[in-house]
């Protein structure tokens, strides 16, 4: 093949050679200089401005009508036999030129199947390689091959599907996406009890019937079967379609009207859940980016929010948000579904608030303040038992997340004064958490320690607590100081209205229901006797304070008795 005056002088970084019936080609990689004579490659071709192809302009003209076109324009012009021509824009770039370059050396053959046939047919179409130009040219060959793609397997089709990725706009262009997504969908239809409807040209527009197919009842699963992580037994397409870029599985619900807005579906939104946590469990990597994930994830959380709350749990809501947290979520289906998990907060478990965080902390403490002021705004009006039991599930977030040393005061603070007073019959439980922070963070200052005190209600501490509040070294003594007075000062009020002439008083005034007197007579006896108790252990801890003040203020006297006389001077 190659004749005695072929002259090659190649100056590149990286080339191939392919060799056929009638000639080769040489694809090169960024080429500075090429040099070439043969009467068999005679023409130059750069595909994409990245590889060039030597072809034999009889061979390569004979099946494209485009090419055909472009040597003659250039011809009229030039000479292109140094110079070459440029093609750009097709379809697979250098790998779909070279298999319609094996087509036209071949005299036309070529090997057909479902993993080239989408870039045959795309390239063929970009090339006008028509009938036209000779008969049984590519063009309608792969035609007639995609014919039988109703009659491919699920593998098949996955196959033929995948390999679109890199051409998928012209290949949607031509109309090949849609007809494998309906053969797809087929298939599923096959397996998953998704029923085609008998006129594949239904003019409905609803999400269930658009392109002619319906979903089945399955589609409208109660509770359990969510909650057991089944829809309707049958979800086998779900894993392999993970396989699919973004860009074919939008197009996958825009045929089926399941797009952003439009999605009220279950089975789809749970598939787009599926599809959507693939990327985070690292089988695809970073191959995509995750902007080309946000479309995806606003018509899951859309779907989510339309079924609403007799579906999802609390705890799958959480799930929801943490597959979306990071895909771009436009700010109202970010803000409908926090209002949605707000909704249930006093269902949450803990382990559901520990959402990782983005600001350098552990955890995303923004994220749960702002599920508190949502809750705390949705019941004003509601019940206080809910109230109450979100004020236990907080006090243990706050223990929780008090060793954290990017924890700042603020937030801690932030996190413990989102609930109003009413929210706890006990500050135990703060206080607890703020004892941890403070062993936690050592280099805090007075005022730091006493900012972090203020969401403390002294009121509501239990006598051990404020007594170990007042032992506490890591508590600044003023706010000590604070809490024993405001105990000792409530403990008086309520003996002080307890007193025997105001039992009495009471005591007569319920001498009216006979049903109540022994009763209430006890329960008075019982109380009066806790503030008893109470008064007498106040006055302990006071007498113990005041005794180590005094010993504190006589060492000082000690150890700095007069100031009057100076200080020897060192020499």
């Amino acid at each position: 093949m190659h004749s005695a005056s072929q002259h090659i002088h190649l100056s590149i970084y990286l080339f191939c050679i392919h060799i056929f019936k009638e000639g080769y080609i040489l694809i090169s990689l960024n080429a500075k200089r090429v040099t070439m004579t043969d009467p068999f490659t005679d023409l130059q071709i750069h595909i994409n401005g990245q590889h060039t192809f030597f072809l034999n302009e009889k061979v390569i003209s004979r099946f494209s009508g485009k090419l055909r076109k472009i040597i003659k324009q250039e011809k009229r012009k030039t000479q292109i036999r140094g110079s070459g021509i440029d093609i750009d824009g097709l379809p697979g770039g250098a790998e779909g030129f070279e298999l319609v370059s094996r087509f036209c050396y071949n005299n036309g053959n070529t090997e057909i199947s479902v993993s080239n046939v989408c870039l045959l047919h795309c390239s063929a179409a970009f090339l006008g390689m028509t009938e036209q130009l000779c008969s049984c040219n590519l063009l309608q060959q792969t035609e007639v091959f995609l014919e039988g793609m109703f009659y491919w397997s699920w593998n098949d089709v996955m196959t033929s599907l995948k390999s679109c990725e890199s051409f998928f706009s012209y290949a949607d262009s031509c109309g090949i996406i849609q007809k494998l997504i309906h053969a797809l969908l087929g298939r599923i239809a096959q397996n998953s009890g998704i029923d085609f409807l008998a006129s594949s040209s239904s003019t409905s527009s609803s999400p269930e019937t658009t392109y002619g197919f319906r979903l089945s009842d399955s589609s409208k699963a109660s509770p359990e079967l969510i909650k057991q992580g089944s829809i309707s037994g049958k979800a086998w397409w779900f894993e392999d379609m993970t396989v699919l870029r973004p860009n074919i599985i939008e197009k996958f619900l825009q045929i089926l009207g399941a797009f952003g807005t439009e999605n009220n579906n279950l089975v789809l939104t749970r598939f787009l859940l599926h599809y959507l946590k693939s990327p985070l469990k690292g089988k695809r990597g970073n191959l995509f980016l995750e902007s080309e994930y946000s479309g995806l994830a606003d018509t899951a959380v859309y779907g989510v929010i339309t079924i609403g709350k007799k579906v999802f749990s609390c705890r799958a809501l959480f799930w929801v948000l943490r597959i979306v947290t990071g895909f771009g979520l436009s700010r109202e289906n970010k803000s409908g579904l926090e209002k949605m998990i707000a909704g249930m907060l006093d269902q949450t478990t803990l382990d559901d608030l520990l959402v990782s965080g983005k600001d350098g902390g552990v955890y995303d403490v923004n994220l749960v303040v702002r599920l508190i002021r949502l809750f705390v705004h949705h019941e004003k009006s509601g019940f206080p038992e809910k109230t109450k039991k979100v004020g236990r599930l907080i006090d243990q977030y706050l223990g929780e997340i008090a060793p954290d040393q990017n924890l700042k005061v603020s937030k801690f603070l932030g996190v413990a004064e989102s609930l109003p007073d009413c929210a706890r019959d006990c500050y135990d439980g703060v206080y607890r958490a703020i004892d941890i922070y403070l062993e936690s963070h050592h280099t805090l200052s007075l005022d730091e320690r006493s900012r972090i005190c203020r969401c403390l209600n002294y009121e509501k501490l239990s006598l051990e607590a404020c007594k170990d509040l007042a032992k506490n070294p890591k508590i600044p003594p003023r706010v000590a100081v604070q809490a024993l007075v405001s105990q000792r000062h409530i403990t008086e009020d309520d003996y002080t209205t307890s007193s025997p002439s105001s039992s009495r008083s009471i005591h007569r005034n319920k001498l009216d229901n006979d049903s109540y007197q022994g009763e209430e007579s006890e329960d008075m006896k019982q109380h009066l006797q806790r503030m008893k108790w109470k008064v007498v252990e106040l006055e302990k801890v006071c007498k113990q304070m005041r005794s180590q003040m005094s010993r504190m203020v006589d060492s000082k006297a000690i150890i700095n008795p007069v100031h009057s006389r100076g200080l020897p001077r060192l020499c």
